[in-house]
């Protein structure tokens, strides 16, 4: 199996999560970096011709400029592959900028389940609707999440296209927390991986190492291992249809009345 070392070989006796990042993770050209990463009070701020947008309302969920397939959208990292700082887009502040999320006693969070190997983050313009519920699980009330399974890390920050293969649903405390699994487009392996079948095919046992992350991540923090709706992907087209329907909830978030459910809406 593999070698994990622990904060037990910690030389320093500082009780730092073992894979906490000594490096800074690379940062996209269209963001801007305020304090210092790692530390509670760092934002980085997406830019588009020098002016501040939110990467949440004001990118597209479909990449523009060219006729797009169905399975093609826009992926905002969030968190590199191989960086363990929990970073995510900031509902509330304005122009949403990716801060670092917090333990419930205040403390910068890290994932300690080993370290991330696919690139984090989510699909603009979408929202998982609490109001829609599902076998008891209601939306989990942020945007669409992304597990980008490529070759290599992406630049936090970067808005990269790429193809939707599946998805899994995870039960995260009774809410409904889709992830949908994608491939960007431009990677090396994207012209043989169209589905889950043809990922698995290319690279066997990803699956497994999926939903095993989504089921453990947490217990290394010592909470529970998390439940999935079913203990296998959806198809393509569901995971499609999951997108349009989050899509859908997003537009009627942004266009409607007086419950703003205190984000940040840009409008």
């Amino acid at each position: 199996g593999d070698i994990v070392c622990d904060s037990s070989a910690d030389p320093e006796g500082k009780s730092l999560p073992w894979s906490k990042p000594i490096v800074d993770p690379l940062m996209a050209d269209n963001t801007m970096a305020i304090g210092q990463f790692g530390d509670l009070s760092f934002e980085l701020t997406f830019t588009e011709g020098g002016r501040s947008v939110s990467p949440w309302h004001d990118l597209t969920l479909r990449p523009a400029g060219y006729s797009v397939s169905p399975e093609e959208v826009n992926f905002v990292v969030e968190i590199p592959m191989f960086q363990t700082a929990k970073m995510e887009v900031n509902k509330e502040l304005p122009y949403n900028p990716i801060t670092q999320d917090k333990n419930k006693d205040g403390s910068p969070r890290y994932y300690t389940y080993g370290t991330p190997f696919f690139n984090y983050g989510l699909l603009p313009q979408t929202w998982e609707d609490p109001a829609l519920c599902h076998n008891g699980a209601c939306g989990d009330n942020d945007p669409l999440d992304v597990m980008e399974i490529g070759s290599s890390p992406l630049p936090m920050g970067a808005v990269v296209p790429v193809k939707v293969l599946g998805s899994l649903e995870l039960i995260d405390e009774g809410e409904t927390d889709h992830k949908i699994i994608a491939i960007r487009v431009d990677d090396p392996d994207a012209y043989r991986i169209n589905d889950m079948s043809s990922l698995e095919y290319a690279k066997p046992g990803i699956t497994e190492k999926l939903i095993d992350w989504l089921k453990m991540y947490k217990t290394s923090d010592g909470k529970g291992v998390n439940e999935l709706a079913q203990e296998y992907p959806t198809t393509k087209t569901e995971a499609i249809g999951i997108i349009e329907e989050c899509h859908q909830r997003w537009q009627a978030l942004r266009s409607g009345g007086s419950n703003t459910h205190g984000f940040y809406l840009g409008r």
